[in-house]
């Protein structure tokens, strides 16, 4: 067991660094930022929401290399596996035209039908826009990161996102204000810094992709697909892009609820999950760590096994999530008191801090347990169970607590964490339901 757990910190320790440094980024460039006045915060707040949703549409192609070259690697099939993430970058280039046209035609339409005011979208139609053009590259980034992810390698997405991110809280300070003699571009050059860390992550880690085919696979850059391969990466990439987008967009509709309860329940929501964000790190890395392990057994005809290694990354994660809540739940009030001094919102908040601490362990069933199967290719079920519980569940429930039951930002969180637990639970049955003598290495035939 303890050479298994080994294993295990070695991929997830990375992990959790890589996302860390993407969630210290967006706070210290959002304090930086915060500078500029209310009107920029409230851009660049507006723009992370739409810019989480437009990934989320397109995230199941990093989900979907991942698992299957996590299985091609452990079946020591590289040559599919590389032609599988050949196909998933020429699907990221073909989605990065198409959020390319969105930022260049769309950006002011967008902000329009969110409801924004005029000021709000003649300032923030060309931050907005920038955002669009960094995500182009972000989005072959994950692909290339779901490559590295599924060889057991976290380690260069975790350099090549500290990298990016340095130069992104660096040229945030300089772009924006025009210290150390750069030139002052406002709000756009906190949206250039972006784009430049997006490009940095993405060149660096192109290098590296390349580096690794010849040098440790002796394969070379050459194109040659299957239409049954391709025709595999399309389906499995649209059912993962669509169950994270089916999540992101009911969590679009839980944040519109809360916004018609006040500006202070708003604030204590939106400080609420800042924090609790630390908690989905840990979460995601040992959810990502449960697809690479158990892609691989199953790669290597050893479902037992890879069942086994799913469940102590749960075990393991599942430890994390404790110590953190624990944390959480007794210093509640000191966090949410860095945020703000306002009593009225860091009561609020200490409160919304204290239910989640020790819930968010179902949260993170959801992540352990939606990696290990991912890492079988069980992604029919992911989307319909996503579904069905985001909008006929989820959703209904916050309205009804909320609305009907008058209990306020208590009442939102109470539905969130309540869909989390029964989507966590959900996905824990199944996992341990399942026939794992009968589980093989997902073939372009299924498709």
């Amino acid at each position: 067991m303890l050479k298994n757990w080994k294993t295990i910190l070695s991929l997830a320790i990375p992990s959790i660094a890589s996302f860390a440094s993407m969630t210290v980024t967006g706070m210290i460039n959002l304090i930086m930022v915060g500078k500029l006045g209310a009107l920029a915060i409230a851009i660049v707040g507006v723009s992370n929401i739409v810019m989480y949703n437009a990934w989320a549409m397109f995230s199941g192609i990093g989900h979907t290399v991942n698992y299957l070259v996590a299985q091609n690697f452990g079946s020591n099939d590289m040559n599919k596996g590389v032609e599988r993430t050949y196909i998933a970058l020429i699907q990221s280039v073909l989605a990065g035209v198409f959020i390319l046209a969105v930022g260049l035609f769309a950006s002011g339409w967008i902000l329009s039908i969110l409801g924004s005011s005029s000021e709000m979208i003649e300032e923030g139609t060309g931050y907005l826009r920038i955002r669009f053009f960094a995500m182009v590259f972000s989005i072959l980034t994950f692909a290339m990161h779901g490559f590295f992810r599924g060889i057991g390698n976290t380690k260069t997405p975790m350099v090549t996102s500290l990298i990016g991110n340095a130069l992104m809280i660096f040229f945030t300070y300089t772009l924006t204000y025009g210290n150390l003699g750069f030139p002052e571009m406002g709000l756009a050059g906190a949206g250039w810094a972006l784009f430049i860390g997006e490009v940095t992550v993405m060149l660096l880690s192109a290098l590296v992709f390349f580096r690794e085919l010849i040098r440790r696979f002796g394969l070379l850059p050459k194109l040659a697909f299957h239409m049954a391969e391709s025709k595999l990466m399309l389906k499995e990439s649209f059912k993962l892009g669509t169950q994270e987008f089916s999540k992101s967009m009911a969590m679009f509709v839980f944040t519109a609820f809360v916004t018609r309860l006040g500006t202070h329940a708003l604030a204590a929501n939106e400080i609420a999950l800042s924090i609790m964000s630390f908690g989905f790190m840990p979460a995601a890395a040992f959810g990502s760590t449960a697809t690479i392990l158990v892609g691989q057994e199953i790669g290597k005809a050893k479902p037992m096994l890879a069942r086994k290694m799913g469940t102590e990354t749960a075990i393991m994660g599942s430890l994390f999530l404790l110590i953190l809540g624990a944390v959480e739940f007794f210093f509640a009030e000191p966090i949410a008191r860095i945020y703000t001094d306002d009593p009225q919102v860091f009561e609020l908040t200490a409160t919304l801090i204290m239910i989640s601490a020790f819930l968010q362990l179902f949260d993170g069933f959801f992540n352990f347990y939606g990696g290990g199967l991912r890492g079988i290719g069980d992604t029919t079920f992911l989307l319909r169970t996503s579904l069905i519980l985001a909008w006929g569940f989820f959703i209904p429930l916050a309205y009804v607590t909320v609305f009907v039951l008058d209990m306020s930002s208590y009442g939102a969180w109470i539905s969130l964490y309540t869909y989390l637990a029964v989507f966590g639970l959900t996905l824990l049955a199944r996992f341990y339901l399942k026939d794992w003598e009968r589980i093989r290495v997902k073939l372009a035939s299924e498709s």
